[in-house]
């Protein structure tokens, strides 16, 4: 039995009454969706604050749960909203950021290559650019910038990222073309690339 149908099984207990069918859900993605959060909101207690904020409106909104798309979708739809109204009503915009921490760095796969940044030169190039591509991203309007955190932070699919998004395939995939190419662009002086090459 695929994640899928587990998590629908468990969607339709929460449905008939079954609370401790939803904590499961709960547990199983709520790491998911405070890394989701924390692409838009920064500090912990407000990441905090807005999933548990999520989880209640999935909670409450679970019976008109049809099973449509996969439960992570629909609650990333919830989670991305929640985080969105969050900010509108704090008045700030969502920000974004590609730095790693060094924690974060240990549980990449690629770790070791995160931390064999050696010299001052390519260290401050990488700051440079991570300074760049967070400005670049911070100047997207939100659906682009949404559809490239979701699918480059992410990492899920352009159907899951429809989904989410409640938008075709089609418009997702011109969402991040067009989000990339921004990208590009700011990079480019930086790269010293030509305007036919991207990176």
């Amino acid at each position: 039995m695929g994640d899928r149908e587990i998590d629908q099984q468990l969607v339709e207990r929460a449905q008939h009454g079954d609370k401790h069918a939803f904590e499961l859900l709960v547990a199983k993605y709520q790491r998911k969706l405070a890394r989701l959060l924390a692409r838009f909101i920064r500090d912990q207690a407000e990441i905090e604050d807005v999933m548990q904020e999520a989880f209640i409106k999935a909670y409450r909104a679970l019976p008109t749960f049809r099973g449509d798309s996969a439960f992570y979708t629909w609650l990333y739809r919830i989670g991305i909203n929640t985080a969105k109204n969050y900010l509108v009503a704090m008045g700030r915009r969502a920000p974004t950021t590609t730095e790693f921490g060094s924690e974060e760095a240990e549980s990449f796969e690629e770790g070791e290559l995160l931390r064999d940044i050696s010299t001052p030169e390519s260290q401050m190039m990488t700051k440079e650019i991570a300074m760049t591509v967070n400005a670049a991203m911070d100047s997207l309007p939100e659906e682009l910038r949404t559809a490239i955190t979701l699918r480059e932070m992410e990492g899920l699919s352009y159907e899951d990222i429809a989904g989410i998004m409640n938008c075709p395939i089609g418009t997702v995939r011109s969402r991040i073309f067009r989000a990339r190419e921004a990208i590009a662009e700011k990079l480019r002086p930086l790269l010293g690339t030509s305007k036919d090459k991207r990176w």
